[in-house]
C-alpha cells in the first residue's frame, strides 16, 4: 500500500503540473464509449489554495476546447479485456479531441467503472500535542485511522477524510487552526480490483501519455449530477453504463458509499440481439429508436421494421411489434434496478434524511425508465443531467457524459484524499503488527 501512496501523490504532483501549464486531457474509458475532452486552464491554483481540506480544495477555472468520443473496444463490464483493442480506441478519441483543440496533450486524468469497489468507513482518533491543530495533526489523525486488511489484489482508490471532531464538536470541514485536546476523524476509503488500474495505466501509458489523476465513475458521475443541496442533505447517484451501473451515495458534500452491478446496457442490447436474433448493431439501433419499458395499447400496432443485411429477404423483411420489443427490455431493466435496489439496502440508504436518488448514464435514457425506477427504487427518483460546463459542446451535454463532466470538476477542485497529506511514512497504515504495536506506543 505504501507504494500506492507514492503513486498517488506523484499524480498529484503532475496534475498541478499540467494545470500550471495549462491543459490536461480527461479520458471516460467506458464500455460502450471513449470519451476525451481537452481542458484548458486560465486560473492557476497556488500551492497555499490547493491544501484546503474539503470539496474545492485547489480552485481552478477551466473550459473544454476540444471534444472527442469513439465506440470503446476491448473493454468489458467496465474493465479493459483486450489490451490492444483498447489502446487504439484511447489513441483514437485523445487524438480527435487534440486536433479539435489544436494542442498537444500528455497528461490524462482517467475514471473507470466496475473493478467490484467495496467501500469502509474508518475512524481515527489523536490526542493533540499543542492546542491548535496543524497541518500535522490532519496527518497524524489520518494515519490513526485503522485500515482493515483490504485482501490480496486489492488496491485504494480513493480515501477521503468526511468529517472532523475536535473534543464534543462534530461536523467540522477543516479543523485546522482551531482549539481543542483531542482531533477525530471519519474517512471513506474505496479499494477496487488491483488490476483493472495497472491494466488501465499501462494502457494509458502504451499511448504516450502520462495518468496525471484517477477516479471512480461512479463518483465522478455524483460530482457532476447531484446538485449542491442533494450533495449536502444526502443523495443517491445511479450512474447506468453500459457494461456496469455505478451507485455513489453523497452525503454532507462527500462520497460515503460507492458500488457497481456488473450490468447495464450493453446487456439489454444482448437480450434484444439473442430475442429477436439479429446482430448486436441491429440491436442497438432497434433499442435507441424504439425502445421502452412501458407498454400500451397503441404499442400493438405499433409495427418496427427490422431490416437487416442477412441477404435472406424474408429475414430481413421481418417486423416486430414494438410490445414484443419491451417485453424483452424490461426484465433486464427490472433486474439492474433490483439489483441496485439491494446495494442500496444493503448500505443503509434507507436511515438517510433524505432519500434521493438521481439517475443518469446513457442507459438511463431509456423512455419510460424514470417510472419504473421509483417503483423499485422509492418515490424520489430524478433524471439527471451533468452541470455544464464552459465550453462544453452541444453533443456531450446529455447524461452519457455524466462521468466525463464530472471528472472535468474532479480536474479542477479534487477532493482532498489521504495522500495530500504527508503522513510519516511510519506511520503509512500498513497491515502489520509493527504499527500496531507503535500505535500503542503513542497513545499510552
Amino acid at each position: 500500500m505504501t507504494d500506492l501512496y507514492q503513486t498517488q501523490r506523484a499524480m498529484r504532483a503532475l496534475r498541478r503540473a499540467a494545470i500550471q501549464r495549462g491543459v490536461v486531457a480527461i479520458l471516460d474509458v467506458g464500455t460502450s464509449k471513449i470519451a476525451c475532452l481537452v481542458l484548458r486552464f486560465d486560473g492557476y491554483e497556488s500551492q497555499a489554495d490547493s491544501e484546503g481540506v474539503g470539496p474545492m480544495a485547489g480552485q481552478s477555472t477551466f473550459r473544454v476546447i476540444g471534444a472527442a468520443t469513439t465506440r470503446s473496444r476491448g473493454v468489458r463490464f467496465g474493465e479493459i479485456a483486450v489490451m490492444n483493442e483498447t489502446e487504439r480506441a484511447i489513441r483514437t478519441a485523445v487524438q480527435a479531441a487534440q486536433k479539435m483543440a489544436n494542442v498537444r496533450v500528455d497528461h490524462v486524468i482517467a475514471c473507470f467503472s466496475g473493478a467490484e469497489p467495496r467501500s469502509y468507513g474508518l475512524a481515527g482518533e489523536w490526542e493533540l500535542q499543542d492546542s491548535v491543530v496543524t497541518e500535522q495533526d490532519v496527518a497524524r489523525v489520518l494515519a490513526a485511522c485503522d485500515v482493515p486488511p483490504l485482501g490480496d489484489g486489492r488496491e485504494v482508490l480513493h480515501a477521503q477524510p468526511v468529517n472532523f471532531a475536535l473534543d464534543h464538536r462534530t461536523g467540522l470541514g477543516d479543523p485546522r487552526g482551531q482549539m481543542g485536546n483531542r482531533l477525530a476523524c471519519d474517512m471513506h476509503l474505496l479499494s477496487v480490483d488491483q488490476s483493472v488500474i495497472q491494466n488501465l495505466l499501462y494502457c494509458i501509458n502504451r499511448c504516450d501519455l502520462e495518468l496525471a489523476g484517477i477516479a471512480s465513475s461512479a463518483y465522478v458521475a455524483g460530482i457532476a449530477s447531484l446538485v449542491e443541496d442533494e450533495q449536502e442533505l444526502g443523495a443517491a447517484c445511479i450512474d447506468m453504463g453500459g457494461g456496469s451501473t455505478g451507485i455513489s451515495i453523497f452525503m454532507k458534500k462527500h462520497m460515503i458509499y460507492a458500488d457497481a452491478v456488473r450490468m447495464g446496457g450493453d446487456h439489454v442490447t444482448s437480450d434484444i440481439s439473442k430475442g429477436l436474433q439479429v446482430p448486436m448493431a441491429v440491436a442497438e439501433r432497434i433499442k435507441t429508436k424504439h425502445g421502452g419499458v412501458h407498454a400500451t395499447g397503441m404499442d400493438d400496432r405499433d409495427m418496427i421494421e427490422m431490416g437487416g443485411d442477412s441477404g435472406d429477404w424474408e429475414k430481413d423483411r421481418r417486423q416486430v411489434s414494438r410490445t414484443e420489443l419491451i417485453g424483452i427490455m424490461r426484465p433486464r431493466v427490472e433486474e439492474i434496478l433490483e439489483e441496485v435496489r439491494s446495494r442500496l439496502d444493503a448500505a443503509g440508504f434507507d436511515t438517510l434524511p433524505s432519500q434521493q436518488i438521481v439517475l443518469t448514464g446513457g442507459t438511463s435514457q431509456i423512455p419510460g425508465l424514470d417510472g419504473l425506477a421509483s417503483r423499485i427504487l422509492g418515490s424520489r427518483v430524478r433524471m439527471g443531467r451533468p452541470l455544464r460546463v464552459q465550453g462544453l459542446p452541444q453533443a456531450a451535454s446529455g447524461a452519457a457524459f455524466s462521468s466525463a463532466v464530472g471528472l472535468c470538476l474532479f480536474a479542477a477542485h479534487p477532493q482532498d484524499e489521504w495522500w495530500d497529506f504527508d503522513i510519516p511514512t511510519e506511520r503509512y497504515p500498513a497491515r502489520s503488527l509493527k504499527r500496531a504495536l507503535r500505535w500503542f506506543k503513542d497513545n499510552w
